[in-house]
């Protein structure tokens, strides 16, 4: 049987001098796709705009951009709805021989969104790095399957990481989170990805929900209060992208909800703009994920 949730995502903006000239992209409504659908919602904004279009980009994940003339002393952005999520499917490995993962890759000539091509590169905030390679392939043994190399590294990173909200903040880069040895969601998952491409594995950055509150007999998930982050890896032309959480060392599975996919952060993070302002600011973020 599927799961539906309802969903309530806020984040709210105090300026302590009003901001003018705010324009803003959103990407806060969740993903209809494989095992999982958006049944209703909708993105608000409080003080409404004066100009608004939504769209989707390059990667299929649906974009609001908003803006506002007015002068702002506050802004609610907010999304509310309901996602039907597939229960875990227990799915059988079925990826390719991690030494023959290049040549599957090579004979794909498919080069939309969903192509693992966009995915093996260095992105705009996850850099080649050589102490995460050099981690990654102490992971890993020439014998594994590509799901089974996936999960080594998450396993491995997940004992090299404390899970700690007070040690990065948005713009820390891979490296020195992977230095420190601390960090929070996205941070685990722009280092996993670092490594999983320098193994030659595709992989990309997805931003969602968790269940907040876990199934009776089970430990609640670190990063169920906020938006959470997680990897998406191609593991070959027969097991395609499967979904891995590093910060918990789990598949992604019933409890996670995708709001978006892209090559890192960069491309899914849920508010992106400019305006004109002074001083400073303070920012609040609330999610709630019910079960229904």
């Amino acid at each position: 049987m599927p799961q539906d949730y309802d969903i309530t995502l806020k984040i709210s903006y105090h300026y302590d001098s009003p901001a003018a000239a705010s324009r803003t992209l959103l990407r806060m409504l969740p993903r209809t796709e494989p095992g999982q659908q958006l049944l209703a919602g909708v993105v608000t904004a409080d003080p409404a705009p004066g100009w608004r279009r939504d769209d989707t980009d390059f990667f299929g994940n649906a974009t609001t951009e908003i803006a506002h003339e007015a002068r702002l002393t506050r802004i609610v952005f907010r999304f509310d709805g309901r996602v039907r999520r597939a229960l875990d499917s227990g799915a059988l490995d079925l990826s390719c021989g991690l030494p023959a993962l290049a040549q599957q890759v090579a004979a794909l000539r498919d080069i939309g969104a969903a192509s693992p091509h966009h995915f093996l590169g260095a992105s705009p905030r996850i850099p080649a790095d050589p102490a995460i390679a050099a981690f990654a392939r102490a992971c890993v043994g020439s014998d594994m399957s590509a799901q089974a190399a996936v999960q080594a590294v998450s396993r491995a990173l997940h004992g090299h990481f404390t899970f700690d909200p007070t040690a990065t903040d948005v713009a820390t880069p891979p490296a020195q989170a992977f230095r420190a040895r601390r960090g929070v969601c996205q941070d685990m998952a722009q280092v996993m990805i670092c490594a999983l491409r320098a193994l030659g594995i595709p992989a990309g950055y997805v931003s969602g929900f968790l269940r907040t509150l876990p199934p009776k007999g089970r430990p609640r998930l670190e990063g169920a209060d906020a938006m959470h982050a997680w990897v998406r890896a191609w593991c070959g032309a027969d097991a395609g992208w499967i979904g891995i959480d590093p910060t918990n060392d789990m598949a992604a599975g019933g409890d996670h909800i995708t709001v978006a996919f892209g090559r890192d952060y960069a491309d899914v993070a849920p508010i992106r703009g400019a305006l004109r302002s002074a001083g400073r600011h303070r920012t609040t973020h609330q999610v709630d994920v019910i079960p229904v």
